[in-house]
């Protein structure tokens, strides 16, 4: 079936009464089983699953995969053998989309692991239990999905923002049991098409494995530009390589996929935001002496992103910071009337969603006392002084504005980057206190990161009429699920009762060397940041807010995005480029091919949401299972 939405118009004119009495009429499938024994209980298994993938993965590269794509494929795969053989009765779309809840949520439970936490037991040779840790990661989540939901009602209600990843997943799903029900369309053929080709083209770029099948000559390079460096070539800006300032043309298949559903304005924020840092700045402080470079094994001095994203990151923060503060103020009567609601009988029966929404008394209770928990775990469990563990906690909120807004647009969320600015802000405030640092920053980032990927997560079940309170819980359960595999893997094989095992030539630790860096740096004073830095943050300040005053003056036609824009300072030039070239695809095909009776708007522009699903699906499929060949079975 045909995912029914709101149109653009509709978006910008309506109120959020008349956006919600529709969805409810419309779109919600009412007491359809969804939060049933089998989704829950399938969702806790493959996300426990999942979540030790991705601790693989963060250990060797320092990023998260997405997982909910890949949690939606595999757990309809397994029903359907189940059903095959008779061992199960067909199930909803619904029940797929509580599985695709909790098996996300616990995907990304590793981060800490492999970042603040482990840069923590680094810096302080501390071996935190292992009870401690699944404690601490589990209140962090919670604290996460409380923070989210106030903001569902502006993100995902309100404005209707994409989250493409969310989007796709609920996309792939609508697809899968279309087709299962005999419903279905050319929109499932497609997905599953620009799926197979997606992986395809994900295995040609596994060289090592191609040339253990003998056919290394199938390999597509991921980087496009490699036949310049073997002709001995160097293209530069001011003396510095192009490769080292990640202005590379890159084959990202998912990412290219993602900014398809991203949509052209957000594309063009960050194409911008990418050329101003990449091209002009980084070259720039690179010459001037305030982005350092680190010296090879050569003895040569060599630059890269994450040298480049120490200076950076100040300038993109404080630009996505203002322009996400002033846009959620920009509405104070959705916050007011959300409280008010708790109070008046009238606003309470005026709320058509209120039997399906976490109440806002959970927020207003849930907040204060896991907060005071959490505040009780840094304090008992890291050494760190109560005040100051108190004071993170209101930095959450503004974090958690950030990291919705970023993930709302491109998926990304800027964990790492929102860390740096609370280890700055510590800097300042426990000056010397390292352990402090790292923990307040974990505190921020991780909650900040769980309730951005909530809300990832209610996507999809707005788009296909499920219960969102439903979810909240399920991402609970999601928590405990990925705490649980991820920390019974990584003590015994990645800590092994010793923080010093946790960097090795295996398992390089970069996220967690980062933390370290960032905050051995930072205890040392704020005279170790430089003054251009500083300069950057209040010019990215100014520039938030004059852009988003400019996107409320214009009614949202302005085609530039502060946090599209501030999101580029803190991800590669080539994965800007990826997801760019993406929405440019289709923003080609609809102006050319604008009539819906012609064939390629009939078949491209038409489909978006399904071609774009397929190819993340399929390329995040083959790419965990490249990841898991590579890293885990051949020990690579």
């Amino acid at each position: 079936m045909a995912i029914k939405q709101l149109t653009e118009e509709q978006v910008r004119t309506w109120t959020l009464e008349q956006k919600d009495r529709w969805w409810l009429e419309n779109v919600y499938q009412g007491d359809v089983p969804q939060f049933t024994v089998r989704s829950v209980t399938c969702g806790f298994l493959l996300g426990g699953i999942l979540s030790c993938t991705n601790l693989y993965v963060g250990a060797k590269t320092g990023w998260t995969l997405g997982v909910g794509i890949t949690s939606v494929i595999l757990a309809f795969v397994i029903f359907r053998v189940l059903i095959g053989i008779g061992l199960a009765r067909q199930y909803s779309v619904l029940e797929n989309n509580i599985m695709q809840s909790i098996a996300t949520a616990a995907g990304y439970m590793t981060a800490p692991l492999t970042s603040s936490l482990a840069a923590y037991m680094m810096v302080t040779q501390t071996v935190i239990p292992w009870w401690q840790t699944i404690l601490w990661i589990v209140g962090l989540a919670i604290l996460g999905v409380l923070f989210a939901f106030p903001m569902k009602r502006r993100f995902i209600n309100d404005e209707q923002h994409p989250f493409p990843e969310g989007r796709a997943a609920g996309v792939v799903m609508d697809a899968l049991h279309s087709q299962q029900s005999g419903t279905a369309t050319l929109a499932p053929k497609l997905l599953v098409g620009c799926g197979l080709v997606s992986a395809l083209l994900k295995f040609l770029q596994a060289e090592d494995i191609l040339r253990k099948l003998h056919v290394g000559f199938l390999h597509i390079p991921e980087f496009l530009d490699e036949w310049i460096y073997r002709r001995g070539w160097n293209p530069s800006i001011l003396g510095t390589s192009l490769r080292e300032l990640s202005i590379r043309p890159e084959l990202d298949i998912a990412m290219i996929g993602a900014g398809g559903l991203m949509g052209i304005r957000t594309a063009l924020s960050l194409m911008l935001g990418a050329v101003i840092n990449y091209f002009l700045l980084a070259p720039w402080m690179i010459e001037y002496g305030d982005i350092l470079g680190k010296v090879n094994a050569n003895g040569e001095t060599t630059y890269g992103f994450r040298q480049i994203t120490y200076w950076a990151l100040w300038g993109g923060v404080a630009t996505m910071t203002v322009a996400s503060l002033v846009a959620f103020f920009a509405k104070p009567a959705l916050l007011v009337n959300a409280f008010r609601g708790m109070f008046s009988r009238r606003q309470q029966a005026e709320d058509v969603l209120r039997h399906i929404e976490l109440p806002m008394g959970v927020f207003v209770v849930g907040i204060p006392f896991v907060g005071v928990f959490v505040v009780w775990m840094a304090h008992a469990f890291f050494r760190v002084p109560w005040y100051w563990a108190a004071v993170a906690i209101p930095l959450v909120f503004i974090f958690c504005l950030i990291a919705a807004n970023s993930t709302a647009l491109t998926s990304i969320t800027p964990t790492g980057a929102m860390g740096k600015l609370t280890q700055l802000t510590f800097a300042a405030l426990a000056r010397g206190d390292i352990g402090t640092n790292l923990i307040t920053a974990g505190i921020t980032g991780e909650v900040a990161s769980n309730s951005s990927n909530l809300l990832m997560n209610i996507k999809p079940g707005y788009m296909l009429g499920g219960k969102p309170r439903l979810q909240a819980l399920g991402h609970c359960i999601g928590a405990i699920s990925g705490s649980l595999a991820s920390v019974a893997v990584f003590y015994p094989l990645f800590l092994r009762g010793n923080p010093d095992n946790l960097i090795s030539e295996q398992f390089a630790m970069p996220g967690a060397a980062i933390w370290k860096a960032v905050a051995e740096i930072l205890t040392e004073g704020l005279g170790m940041l430089p003054t251009s830095a500083i300069w950057a943050a209040g010019i990215g300040i100014v520039l938030g807010l004059v852009l988003e005053i400019l996107k409320m003056a214009t009614k949202g036609k302005f085609p530039i995005s502060g946090v599209g824009f501030g999101l580029a300072f803190v991800i590669q030039f080539n994965t800007c480029l990826a997801m760019a070239f993406g929405a440019f695809v289709f923003w080609l095909c609809e102006k050319f091919w604008p009539r819906p009776e012609s064939a390629v708007n009939r078949v491209v522009v038409q489909n978006q949401e399904p071609i774009c699903a397929g190819v993340i699906a399929g390329a995040a499929l083959m790419g965990i299972a490249v990841m898991v060949y590579t890293y885990v079975i051949a020990g690579g």
